[in-house]
């Protein structure tokens, strides 16, 4: 990929897609086109063929999605499957017939198997049922990587996609219904620092494991990507990630104990240290999540305000907003559940 290259990337106001914008500024990419939402439409297809025979672009950053926490999918899964389906065929079929060189799809991790083992390798894909509560969003994607991989069988293009682990980063989504586990986590911490909040309470065992990357170390790999990997038949998308998975803090978290979780939430913890969080073990819960009682926490401790807990199992993490959807995704779990509550 030259720097005078004509590049384009979709989704410039996202997490992924600033990021990339931000990578091509630094590689003093000169010739970048980018849009978002505002600009036009890539659900509609007129509207795309329009601006890739307009522009015509050489290589291609797909990076425009619906996208949003494990509650938002569970709640909306038809928006999910519809508009990412969309963007996706009309984004890979214009660029085939407008002659790009190159394309690189951004996945999820959420295209694996629900009990696919650990860690993740591609050839997994296909191998077991997916996670119900995202598995619309999940066959998008799969999806978007059959695109890729059909068309450079049948027409020689060579596209590829990109499976991101857990991303975090500037231009996230903080909102508190929809966002996922890390800024869910910084909004809610945050906000009780300023507000001078008692604490925080977090709900879960601490084994949960999860790997988490810097959305601009991300877009130093897709650039590298784009640039030098060569989809074959028998490999057309790669995993992005580093390596290492961390515990989610639980009820394993003491004060003063320096959890392997610092590794990526240093300040985070921190602020936990100065809220002054002791723990409190709970019996497990395997019938009743919001069971209060079970747990012995007081009736006017702030851990029975649902608005002020995260919840954390194998596979809803740390949520910081009580839903109807949230609610049925707990009750369908039933997990075990341990409290981590702030020190008096």
């Amino acid at each position: 990929m030259k720097h005078d290259s004509k590049i384009y990337v979709a989704g410039k106001n996202g997490l992924v897609g600033s990021a990339i914008l931000r990578r091509l500024e630094r590689g003093r990419f000169s010739n970048v086109v980018s849009s978002d939402i505002d600009d036009f439409d890539l659900t509609d297809p007129r509207a795309t063929d329009e601006f890739f025979s307009r522009e015509k672009p050489e290589h291609v950053f797909l990076a425009a999605a619906r996208v949003g926490g494990i509650v938002d999918i569970d709640t909306f899964p038809a928006d999910f499957i519809r508009i990412n389906l969309q963007i996706q065929t009309n984004v890979i079929d214009a660029a085939h017939r407008h002659g790009v060189d190159r394309l690189l799809f951004l996945g999820s991790s959420c295209i694996y198997p629900r009990l696919a083992p650990q860690p993740l390798r591609e050839e997994y894909l296909l191998t077991g049922p997916l996670e119900q509560t995202n598995d619309a969003y999940a066959i998008a994607k799969i999806a978007g990587i059959m695109m890729c991989q059909s068309y450079n069988r049948q027409h020689g293009t060579r596209f590829t996609a990109a499976m991101p682990t857990n991303l975090y980063g500037p231009g996230d989504n903080f909102d508190l219904a929809s966002s996922h586990v890390m800024p869910a986590m910084i909004r809610k911490l945050h906000e009780a620092k300023i507000e001078g909040a008692p604490g925080v309470t977090m709900w879960g065992t601490g084994e949960p494991r999860r790997e988490f990357l810097y959305v601009d170390d991300l877009a130093d790999a897709l650039v590298f990507l784009i640039d030098r990997f060569e989809p074959t038949r028998q490999l057309s998308f790669l995993n992005v990630g580093t390596g290492v998975d961390l515990t989610v803090p639980g009820a394993d978290l003491k004060l003063g104990h320096r959890h392997l979780i610092t590794q990526t939430f240093n300040e985070m913890v921190a602020i936990f240290q100065r809220l002054g969080f002791d723990v409190a073990h709970g019996p497990e819960i395997e019938d009743a999540w919001h069971n209060f009682e079970a747990l012995n926490i007081p009736p006017d401790h702030p851990a029975r305000d649902p608005g002020d807990n995260f919840y954390i199992t194998d596979d809803v993490l740390m949520r910081s907003q009580t839903s109807p959807g949230q609610i049925r995704v707990m009750e369908k779990q039933k997990p075990p559940i341990r409290v981590l509550v702030p020190g008096r």
